[in-house]
């Protein structure tokens, strides 16, 4: 009996052969990491021997074989009834009665004089392995109770190893079937059903970024999120602060959440899905201090493993105990080289049919097949794109003729989405509209390039494809290449670029998408006249009894996504600098700004920080800013004041920022001033006294030494930052500092477009220079030939 059954606690990862990649991960943790408080449910595995005697037995190796042979390897004509009669053989058949015994016998043992609820899942030898790991190729059985259901269960895994999807995917990867054993898990149910369960990543899902612990969650058992049937909770948890003991949740994501999983009245029906109460939808699954213990956890399983890991974990709501029911490979990022990048770049207009999350960089145009079920197999031509309200397992084969898929359901951990990352397809899923926004037939654009959102446009847009290759790019000696960021969904992307960190982080892209209200609209919410303007806040802003923290805690995770992707390295955040026509289109804005005919050179930048019309909404940026340093730990970040007019300015700035928390020199806060105004230039050595660095910000600084509007098309053909006059400015600028010893550093265009630009720049001795991410290989192009021409210089 002993070769048909493996204990969890006898199995370790050198186990594969007999009990699969999914069962010799679960033994491998039950044994060895419970001592480390990864709290792992028992249970056991039937080993591949015990598969084998149960095909001999009922003599269907040779019928398996033969019915193989008869499938149509070229166009899979005849998969899903080939597939019906080898599972039929299976069903027909009887499991041998020493492993009935031997089953019967370890289930009692697990669970003592009282049968529980039990997990039945399938394990095959060549499945979860790093080179073939396809989400649910066989099937798993929850809340089975009793022998009879048990053994049923454990059958239905034997001939779940001949569902169409595990047969395609062994062709497909040159598995032989007679090749591949199926073991059975069986371990102690969870009762998530009362409560939450969810899987994680100990790398950044989207990007391979490795620093970050992607956990995501829905209400009840975990079927929902690998399915993709709803959209779940999304927490993403930095590794370095998270090791220093900080609070190292940077980002949390309320998803809908619409069905909850929960167990059955019978036998027949072991689960059923059910509609969760909006209450519940409008609450996140985990609190802070579950998200962190799961993401210790999940640093402890990949440190034991040595290579990332996709994680499934369970919280029992009788207990309120969390723990992890499976860990195996991450095998898509951990398998690509992040320093070959392709880069996609839409180069038309469209007009947007529908939205949902972006999963993966890539553009796909095509033709639009709807489809209602992997029954429709047929009307998909190859290169068309799949769009349905969700996929499964069971849509395996068919996804693969796909070059995009969409769809209604879903989030970041759905079926869809871990198949379009295996497979290197773009997909839009939790769209909620697709299959009714999209006609089908229909030529679409799928676009996945612009961000954490991805649109389906109407057409046939074109595009652009670059590829780039990071591993041979030489960074300059002298002086430091940064990139200026400002869309924290691109943030772990752009990190794999060469750079020196971020030279401006534009705080004004987080508040205009994600938090859209004028901070102090939020303030002085209770004050607001208009009902209109009043309603739309609380749409946005209900999940917050104080409005105010709506404001802090959306620009905190905006900051501490983008800090975190190039942590330690410098990110230096600009406080908002929109003009008042600007802060004006926020919401509740029109109540809080006045009209100027020259917004440009009008209430913006230091002036607004201590003047009591914006006083309020500062603080909050500060506060926001206290809590990305202080306690989250990302003391990397950096500020700077823009559009400081005069030293008094300065001094008034530095003074209002200590009253909210945000001190110079305590917790090494360095502030910085841009230099974009002639008096920065004139007094520098003054404001040097004031601030810890200088960033020139090249446009405003030649706009008003040359005294034009550069919005202005009739003169725009004077505005040029290598100009004489402006030349000198910033010549003058960086003398000034470099005298007075702090640092200075420029933003711009200007040395990516024109090289001369780049070597007057190394010629002047800049510390640092900061691109946009399009322009930053050109960029160190230019500054490398300068660095050259300077050296011959000097010889």
């Amino acid at each position: 009996m002993d070769s048909y059954i493996k204990q969890f606690k006898e199995i370790s990862i050198t186990d594969i052969a007999a009990v699969g990649g999914k069962n010799s991960s679960l033994g491998e943790m039950f044994s060895k990491l419970s001592s480390k408080g990864i709290p792992v449910p028992d249970g056991f595995a039937t080993t591949a021997f015990a598969f084998e005697e149960f095909l001999t037995q009922n003599s269907l190796n040779s019928r398996l074989y033969d019915l193989m042979l008869q499938l149509d390897k070229k166009n899979y004509s005849n998969l899903k009834e080939t597939g019906l009669k080898a599972r039929k053989l299976f069903l027909d058949s009887e499991l041998p009665q020493n492993l009935q015994l031997a089953i019967v016998h370890a289930y009692k043992e697990l669970c003592g004089d009282n049968y529980f609820e039990v997990a039945v899942r399938s394990s095959a030898t060549a499945e979860d392995l790093p080179q073939a790991s396809f989400a649910g190729q066989h099937e798993s059985y929850l809340n089975i109770k009793g022998e009879a259901a048990l053994l049923n269960a454990v059958k239905k895994c034997f001939g779940s190893l001949y569902t169409d999807r595990a047969i395609k995917y062994r062709e497909d990867n040159g598995f032989a079937h007679e090749k591949v054993a199926l073991s059975v898990g069986v371990q102690k149910m969870v009762r998530a059903d009362k409560a939450s369960s969810g899987v994680g990543f100990t790398l950044e899902p989207e990007s391979g970024f490795r620093d970050i612990i992607h956990i995501s969650g829905v209400w009840g058992l975990g079927e929902n999120i690998v399915q993709g049937t709803v959209t779940p909770d999304e927490f993403f948890v930095f590794k370095p602060t998270l090791l220093q003991g900080k609070n190292a949740i940077i980002q949390k994501k309320l998803g809908e959440k619409a069905k909850t999983m929960i167990y059955g009245d019978d036998e027949n029906n072991p689960v059923i899905n059910i509609a969760t109460p909006k209450e519940m939808q409008e609450r996140f699954v985990l609190n802070d201090e579950e998200i962190t213990k799961l993401a210790n956890w999940a640093l402890i399983i990949e440190n034991h493993y040595q290579k990332p890991m996709d994680i499934e974990w369970a919280k029992d709501g009788i207990t309120n105990n969390l723990f992890i029911i499976q860990a195996r490979p991450e095998t898509v990022h951990s398998q690509r080289n992040p320093l070959l990048v392709k880069e996609y770049k839409l180069l038309d207009k469209g007009e947007a049919i529908t939205q949902g999350e972006a999963i993966g960089s890539k553009i796909a145009t095509g033709i639009g097949r709807i489809l209602q079920s992997p029954e429709e197999s047929e009307k998909l031509q190859p290169g068309e794109i799949v769009v349905t309200d969700l996929t499964s397992p069971d849509w395996d084969p068919i996804l693969k003729n796909a070059i995009a898929i969409i769809t209604n359901k879903g989030g970041r951990t759905s079926h869809a989405s871990i198949v379009a990352r295996e497979l290197g397809v773009p997909a839009i899923v939790g769209c909620g509209d697709a299959t009714d926004k999209i006609i089908d037939g229909e030529m679409i654009t799928v676009s996945c390039c612009e961000g954490e959102t991805g649109f389906v446009y109407k057409g046939k847009l074109n595009f652009k494809e670059t590829e780039l290759d990071f591993s041979n790019i030489k960074k300059p000696e002298t002086i430091e290449v940064m990139l200026i960021v400002g869309d924290p969904d691109k943030a772990f992307k752009l990190s794999f670029y060469p750079n020196d960190g971020v030279g401006l982080m534009r705080i004004e892209f987080i508040i205009t998408h994600a938090i859209q209200i004028h901070p102090m609209a939020l303030v002085k919410f209770s004050e607001l006249k208009d009902p209109a303007v009043k309603q739309k806040i609380e749409e946005l802003t209900h999940h917050y009894p104080d409005k105010e923290k709506y404001f802090i805690d959306k620009l905190a995770q905006g900051v501490a996504t983008i800090a975190a992707a190039f942590y330690p390295k410098d990110v230096i955040v600009r406080m908002s600098d929109f003009k008042t026509n600007e802060y004006a289109n926020l919401i509740g804005g029109k109540d809080f700004e006045p009209h100027e005919e020259n917004p440009m050179l009008g209430f913006r930048g230091a002036s607004r920080y201590y003047n009591d019309l914006y006083r309020d909404g500062f603080r909050l940026e500060c506060e926001a800013i206290r809590e990305v340093r202080d306690e989250m730990g990302l003391t990397n970040v950096k500020v700077m004041i823009p559009f400081c007019r005069t030293i008094d300015e300065g001094n008034k700035v530095i003074a209002v920022m200590k009253r909210y928390g945000l001190e110079q020199g305590v917790n090494n806060l360095e502030v910085y001033v841009m230099a974009e105004i002639p008096s920065n230039v004139l007094l520098a050595a003054k404001f040097a006294k004031i601030f810890d660095g200088f960033s020139i910000g090249s446009n405003d600084l030649t706009q008003l030494t040359l005294g034009i509007d550069r919005d202005s098309a009739i003169i725009s053909d004077l505005f040029s930052e290598q100009n004489e006059a402006a030349k000198e400015m910033i010549a003058t600028m960086i003398g000034k500092a470099k005298v007075a010893g702090v640092k200075i550093g420029l933003c711009g265009q200007a040395p990516s477009d024109f090289p001369e630009f780049a070597q007057f720049l190394v010629e002047q001795g800049i510390d640092s220079i900061s691109f946009n991410p399009d322009a930053l290989l050109k960029g160190i192009e230019n500054i490398n030939h300068a660095e050259k021409n300077l050296v011959a210089i000097r010889k």
